[in-house]
């Protein structure tokens, strides 16, 4: 092959090379931010759940903690 031609190649295949490697720096970005949306959603859905099930047991809670407050004051 003449020498052009096998300078072309080179920069052909460096080309394709780094279209591969920007490709995946990209994949592993959006699988990043996928992970993070993941994450937040989880987050949120826990922190919906804790809300909840304080909503659902606060006036149970206040009664024990009250009931603990009783117990350690002295009678007076």
């Amino acid at each position: 092959m003449p020498k052009n031609l096998d300078s072309q190649k080179g920069v052909t295949s460096i080309g394709y090379t780094l279209i591969a490697v920007l490709s995946n720096l990209i994949s592993v970005k959006s699988q990043k931010g996928v992970t993070m949306i993941e994450y937040a959603l989880i987050a949120s859905l826990v922190a919906i759940a804790v809300i909840a099930t304080l909503l659902a047991l606060g006036t149970q809670l206040n009664v024990i903690f009250q009931a603990v407050v009783d117990a350690l004051t002295p009678a007076g």
